[in-house]
């Protein structure tokens, strides 16, 4: 016999009831699985949208920047520029010339004011002292006056001081000049020269700032104040300056041999010669009449020592004004200035042998 069962309605209901609730989910579930493939697609469209928007935006800012770029690239460089500047390195600073002279023109000055100085000292002490210039210890007769008397009375006596005091000052920087000048030419000469020669350089200088320290003290200490102390300081400068002339003439002996020189250079050398000679006979002359006068006081003898110790003078001056030819187109400057920069502009200091 065959069982048949039968579902009832509400059976079926009850059942559907019952089973709703998974029905529902797994249709939840399979229609959110349905559903993902959309939300993805949504959302990779919506990604790429907006990576698109933020490249554009990108090529936009980069298309500014690019429109920009020259202006924006030099404001950079000016700032660049102005902060190294604010860095930058001692060595690297510019330099200023605070003082250019001619030394040709100083050298001149130099020589030329002692001797116009004592030419306008003779003129008017010889016009309104002549009593007064011409007063010795033997009461001879005498009609020159020495140095020492025109410089001795006033008011030529400040004038006197003042132009020396005018011509030592640029004496001493020209005798170092003359120094390094001199050992500069050391290179050209044989090796067995030079210790020789670099000895008679010092000397040279030597002799030169003895004679300046001496004129000095013959100028400020007269013959009336202190007549043993400046006899002495006469002396000093009378054998400094004849052994500076010889010494001088020696050096450029031995530094232009087998040279060939310029015209400027042979005047200069032959004028030294020159001086010298005339210097070394009016020193013969002097000592001879100093004698006459001192120890038999014949007349006229005291004005035979003046003239020859004004000879002596005014060849001292001219020797040291041959320094025009020896220098003549040189300049005297002073800089500020890093010191490797004033070396590569000015060159290199002279090798000192």
């Amino acid at each position: 016999m065959q069982k048949t069962t039968t579902t009832t309605p509400a059976a079926a209901a009850g059942t559907g009831a019952a089973a709703s609730p998974a029905a529902a989910e797994t249709a939840d579930s399979v229609a959110s699985m349905a559903a993902t493939p959309s939300s993805s697609s949504s959302l990779t469209a919506a990604s790429a949208s907006q990576h698109s928007s933020n490249n554009s935006s990108e090529r936009g800012s980069d298309s500014i920047i690019d429109s920009s770029g020259p202006a924006q690239q030099q404001k950079e460089d000016e700032q660049e520029t102005t902060i190294s500047t604010k860095h930058e390195p001692k060595s690297e600073q510019s330099m200023a010339i605070h003082y250019l002279a001619s030394f040709h023109e100083i050298c001149v000055v130099t020589a030329l004011l002692p001797l116009v100085t004592l030419f306008t000292c003779f003129v008017t002490a010889y016009v309104f002292q002549y009593d007064d210039v011409h007063e010795t210890h033997c009461r001879v007769y005498n009609i020159v006056p020495s140095i020492s008397a025109i410089t001795g009375v006033s008011p030529q006596r400040y004038f006197w001081r003042f132009s020396i005091a005018l011509h030592i000052g640029p004496r001493i920087p020209i005798a170092f000049v003359y120094k390094n000048y001199y050992r500069a030419q050391l290179a050209r000469l044989a090796p067995s020269l030079v210790p020789k020669t670099s000895w008679l350089i010092t000397l040279i200088l030597v002799l030169n700032c003895i004679e300046i320290a001496a004129l000095g003290g013959v100028t400020y200490i007269s013959n009336r104040e202190n007549y043993p102390v400046h006899e002495r300081i006469f002396i000093t400068f009378m054998i400094c300056s004849l052994c500076y002339m010889l010494a001088t003439i020696k050096l450029n002996g031995i530094l232009n041999a087998r040279q060939t020189l310029t015209e400027q250079q042979r005047l200069s050398i032959k004028w030294k010669k020159i001086l010298f000679v005339v210097s070394i006979l009016s020193t013969i002359g002097l000592l001879v009449f100093f004698a006459k006068h001192r120890f038999y006081c014949h007349d006229l003898a005291f004005s035979w020592f003046a003239f020859f110790e004004y000879l002596i003078a005014i060849a001292n001056m001219l020797f040291h004004f041959t320094i025009i030819w020896d220098f003549p187109s040189q300049f005297m400057v002073i800089v500020q200035g890093p010191r490797e920069n004033l070396l590569q502009y000015l060159g290199a200091k002279p090798k000192l042998n």
